[in-house]
């Protein structure tokens, strides 16, 4: 069964059928979700969804987009919030410099924090890197090396800087923009990056994969990515989804 890595079904997408879908996930194949939270009150919603449902588990951290809502105080409950059972990761963090206002001395300052909170509560990291390869790689290198080490999340980068994080032990996290007819750069990356160090994700509601491109996303189209990476490493589809659970379950699962 399939290992999904970073979803968002606390997402106002899914309102509607929030119940229904996640009710049918397991029995088409869908073993554990990592539902990762991306602010504070999505953090708070992501631990919510992990303790109504056996297979969902949470990531508590806050994106780079939303690091101006970080303060000394809410940072408190943040720590707090990832001491939680089934808590598994401190996420999603990382840099986000695609749009031209970006405060970037704040979303670094953040990211440190955030970094050195997974060592305090011993935890993995779920990255997020837009356009901030360089900085990224800088922080993690420096200020704020992850003794758990994470994962890439939605690997956007070249083979060249896949290798520097692998340097760093972490894993990669592909989804949908593998399907895509213009994802030649991803496609060299992914070729290039050992089985063992990949994660299937779907980004649920973003970034479906073609045939669904543009419309809402959601787990059950993940076998569309494991399609795509089985042809790329030349492997049986089944051999991709035991593969990527088993790495899943090593970095997320285990103590």
């Amino acid at each position: 069964m399939i290992f999904e890595s970073h979803a968002h079904y606390d997402d106002d997408a899914f309102d509607e059928d929030r119940e229904s879908l996640l009710g049918s996930l397991q029995q088409q194949g869908i073993e554990y979700v990592i539902n990762v939270g991306a602010s504070l009150a999505s953090t708070a919603r992501a631990i919510s969804l992990a303790a109504d449902y056996d297979f969902i588990y949470a990531a508590a951290g806050v994106h780079p987009s939303d690091t101006g809502e970080l303060n000394e105080e809410n940072f408190t409950w943040l720590k707090d919030q990832c001491k939680k059972d089934k808590v598994v990761a401190v996420g999603e963090i990382g840099l986000d410099y695609h749009y031209p206002d970006t405060n970037k001395p704040i979303q670094q300052k953040w990211f440190v924090r955030q970094l050195q909170l997974a060592n305090e509560v011993q935890l993995p990291v779920i990255i997020h890197s837009r356009d901030a390869a360089k900085d990224t790689l800088d922080i993690m290198k420096g200020e704020a090396p992850v003794e758990k080490g994470g994962v890439i999340h939605c690997y956007s980068y070249t083979k060249e800087l896949a290798r520097d994080f692998l340097n760093m032990g972490y894993y990669f996290g592909i989804g949908g923009v593998l399907t895509f007819k213009n994802a030649k750069k991803l496609r060299e990356a992914v070729e290039y990056i050992p089985m063992d160090r990949l994660l299937i994700e779907t980004d649920s509601p973003y970034l479906a994969p073609e045939p669904y491109r543009g419309k809402r996303n959601c787990s059950l189209y993940l076998p569309y990515v494991v399609d795509a990476l089985a042809e790329i490493k030349g492997l049986t589809p089944e051999e991709v989804i035991t593969i990527t659970r088993e790495n899943g379950l090593s970095l997320f699962m285990n103590p």
